[in-house]
């Protein structure tokens, strides 16, 4: 997409929400079931101050939930109310005459877009001038690796996902975090596993988190508390009570059970997998699939064998993964095949198609606060899907767990980061500017609006729990309770899937995502395809170095 659109989108973001579905079962019991460990809506560490509250109760009526999309007009005055921190380090004008280059994220017109307006305020102060690098999704990776291996880094700021530390910061190409920005963004308030070793490379700080990631599944209340599916489902002959569904097999079931049917006259369909490449990024939710298959409890490793980075991706659990989508393509809309997780995110399941998708937290903020969303009053929220065994790669075995059907949140990506680039260190003022910037877009009260509204980025910090902040924005309280609760009980179950932060992890992704497409075109089968992969990741690991490779990805698991 090019910049000169960017006033255009701006524009066409003015349109009303629709409310296609008011009316339709509200949240109730259905919302709120889950329950994975125990989750608090009291204030945990990193309790704003009264007038840091004050603040944030101002900055989150802008525009106000429900309200429609946020404009750039609201971006801006959001930036200059969390100006605060930057007047009380920055002198204005102090950097007048220094110029930087970002280079951001340019997906769903969010991400760097936002930055724009986050950052034009501060501009305006300082006297800096920024200049932008947009980059689709898609092209990310590509972009990103082009550089570094070329040595022709063109920013100053980049903002960049954890798992590509060891490319970048394991380079030299960073710049290391000052004290007084630690200080300024308050990094003691991270969620814990968004702490070190994230965000860091051999002991040095590099990044400045304005983002948490993990999948959860997202499901329409209103098509699991149908009362004619209700009876349909008996009628079919299912034991089990008509209901959103916890584990892999139910999903693959459910998602069968619901081709052909329709809610309120509409088509309704099941699980909505996204099977179209996408730079590397794509793979994360056939990993989503996975997770429960492969990630056994106890074990960190679940991509690779930890002494000979040997792939698992062709074991029996990746390969039954791959085969779900295979089988659940027919039932899922018409030409799924095409689908990237853009496509089943937000024009379709908050567009009112399908019942059932794994994204990120965008989900749960873009249902109330976007102009594209119609199913707002009719999602609930819960981490992902189990199985009902899972498959023990020091065996060889599937196992049935006593403790029930095995659960493992996949950490996808790690959370977007702001990192100042190296080259920056040879001009004090720029140093300076470069990291004043990084600091005002890493803010703790900028990131409870971000949190609350469209941006691309979700939950991250200790404070973004206080669910007062939420209900005085004006969400609902069972449906945010709900949210947050797939959030929280993401991050800190037992058997989180955690990707590590090894060299060449996206050229990995990308060189399966190539394999994937051949299998759910059914050019070749699951297994075939999956040993492909395997070989192609076995090569790769060869061209970085295996021995490397094989101590960095210990590292990352902390082995």
């Amino acid at each position: 997409m090019k910049v000169g659109d960017y006033n255009n989108i701006i524009a066409g973001q003015q349109t009303s929400r629709r409310r296609l579905l008011q009316g339709a079962a509200g949240l109730g019991a259905a919302a709120v079931g889950g329950g994975f460990g125990a989750f608090s809506s009291a204030r945990a560490a990193g309790t704003p101050s009264a007038d840091e509250m004050a603040l944030r109760k101002a900055i989150l009526k802008v525009p106000g939930v429900g309200k429609g999309s946020p404009t750039d007009a609201d971006w801006q005055k959001v930036g200059e109310l969390c100006l605060g921190p930057t007047k009380a380090r920055v002198k204005p004008g102090e950097f007048k005459g220094v110029q930087l280059t970002f280079m951001g994220l340019n997906n769903q017109n969010l991400h760097d877009f936002l930055f724009r307006g986050f950052l034009k305020p501060w501009e305006t102060y300082t006297g800096a001038k920024i200049s932008w690098i947009d980059v689709a999704q898609a092209d990310y990776s590509p972009r990103l690796q082009q550089a570094i291996a070329t040595g022709t880094i063109d920013f100053d700021l980049l903002e960049m996902g954890a798992p590509f530390e060891g490319e970048v910061c394991g380079k030299g190409l960073t710049s290391e975090m000052p004290e007084e920005v630690k200080q300024q963004i308050d990094v003691t308030d991270l969620v814990n596993y968004l702490k070190p070793p994230v965000g860091t490379w051999e002991g040095k700080t590099y990044r400045v988190t304005i983002d948490g990631d993990c999948h959860t599944i997202n499901y329409r209340t209103d098509v699991f508390s149908d009362p004619d599916l209700t009876k349909a489902w008996k009628s079919a002959g299912n034991s089990a009570p008509w209901g959103n569904p916890r584990t892999w097999q139910q999903v693959q079931k459910v998602t069968k059970f619901l081709a052909g049917k329709q809610v309120a006259g509409k088509d309704v369909y099941g699980y909505l997998d996204a099977p179209k490449p996408w730079g590397g990024f794509g793979f994360y939710f056939l990993a989503s699939r996975a997770t429960a298959y492969v990630k056994y409890p106890g074990e960190k490793a679940w991509l690779f064998d930890v002494d000979t980075m040997k792939p698992r991706v062709n074991s029996a659990g990746w390969v039954r993964a791959i085969q779900d989508v295979v089988d659940a393509l027919p039932s899922e809309p018409p030409n799924q095949i095409n689908a990237d997780p853009n496509t089943t995110g937000f024009q379709q399941f908050l567009a009112g198609t399908g019942s059932l998708v794994s994204w990120w937290g965008d989900i749960g903020q873009n249902a109330n606060t976007s102009d594209s969303s119609v199913v707002g009053d009719v999602i609930g929220f819960d981490i992902l899907p189990g199985s009902d065994d899972v498959f023990n790669h020091t065996t060889g075995k599937w196992e049935t767990l006593s403790s029930g059907p095995n659960f493992a949140p996949n950490m996808a990506y790690l959370g977007w980061g702001v990192y100042v680039m190296s080259r920056v260190n040879g001009d004090s003022a720029k140093h300076k500017a470069a990291w004043s910037a990084a600091a005002h877009l890493g803010g703790k009260d900028l990131s409870i609006w971000t949190v609350m509204y469209p941006s691309g980025f979700q939950v991250h910090r200790q404070s973004h729990f206080n669910i007062q902040e939420w209900l005085d924005a004006g969400y609902d309280k069972a449906y945010i309770t709900n949210y947050l609760a797939s959030q929280s009980n993401s991050y800190n179950h037992p058997n989180v899937a955690i990707e590590p932060r090894i060299p060449g992890i996206f050229q990995y992704y990308s060189l399966a995502e190539d394999e994937l497409a051949k299998i759910f075109a059914g050019k070749v089968g699951a297994q075939k395809g999956a040993d492909n992969i395997a070989a192609a990741w076995e090569k790769l690991t060869d061209q970085l170095g295996r021995e490397k490779q094989i101590a960095l990805y210990k590292a990352s698991l902390g082995i």
